[in-house]
């Protein structure tokens, strides 16, 4: 891959696609597509599939976009994303799976009082567990040949590496996940996949993190991050992870934050 040539004829699947970084990003992936591209937009919000679709499509347009409103949370809002990715046409240069979809979770609260099991299971469902089937289904509706390149893409938090204090539902998932694929690198050596930390991002997550952290210190570190203008645009961290991806020199299996590139 090359930054000239963009990422050429590409199946693109992308999680939480409705709002936030996963929106922006595929505005930005969409204008790097050869014709006869088809971006899959999974998130829960149909009506704001609809309007992504219709700003990806505006002009004449070689690129096919499928809207997939789904809870990711359970077994059947996998298997719809699954469906669309199966009635694809096979004749593709590129895979491109972008594992967005994520919750912060309540950080409202510390680890002694999650005693609820099934409210941690449910947090769990969608920000760890669909990951991995979602990602096994999507490998094996496109299995590994020759001229395919295929590309994971965890989108991670500095989280995964660094505990939070009130944040345990949302460190734990990212850190689960980031070893998740970390394990798939290893066991499949054809794949590029990279857990990518976009940095603190000026989206409705960060608006939840500010006013519901029960950690005082959290909660004004990122007040005062926010009121400095220190807190990025998603297209900021979405133009480094395009270079990251263009450039394709990336160890596969890899952390790296928005910081360090």
């Amino acid at each position: 891959m090359s930054a000239v040539s963009g990422f050429g004829k590409t199946l693109v699947i992308i999680t939480g696609a409705s709002k936030g970084f996963g929106r922006a990003l595929a505005l930005s992936v969409a204008p790097r597509l050869a014709a006869g591209s088809v971006l899959i937009l999974a998130a829960r919000s149909e009506d704001r599939l609809q309007e992504l679709k219709r700003d990806l499509c505006r002009g004449e347009s070689a690129l096919t976009v499928r809207c997939v409103a789904a809870d990711l949370g359970c077994k059947a809002g996998v298997e719809k994303v699954l469906t669309e990715t199966r009635d694809t046409d096979p004749d593709i240069d590129h895979l491109l799976l972008f594992n967005n979809a994520a919750s912060l979770g309540d950080v409202s609260r510390y680890c002694r009082d999650f005693t609820d099991v099934d409210e941690v299971n449910s947090y769990l469902s969608l920000n760890v567990s669909s990951a991995l089937c979602l990602t096994a289904g999507v490998l094996r509706s496109v299995p590994r040949r020759a001229g395919l390149t295929r590309v994971i893409v965890n989108v991670s938090s500095l989280c995964a590496l660094r505990p939070f204090p009130s944040w345990v539902l949302y460190c734990s998932g990212k850190a689960a996940r980031d070893m998740m694929f970390r394990v798939l690198a290893e066991e499949e050596p054809d794949l590029r996949v990279l857990n990518y930390a976009p940095g603190p991002l000026d989206t409705d997550m960060q608006l939840q993190a500010r006013s519901s952290s029960a950690d005082d210190s959290l909660r004004n570190t990122f007040s005062v991050m926010h009121a400095h203008g220190q807190l990025l645009t998603c297209d900021q961290s979405i133009s480094k992870l395009m270079t990251v991806l263009l450039d394709d020199k990336y160890p596969s299996g890899a952390h790296l934050d928005y910081y360090d590139l």
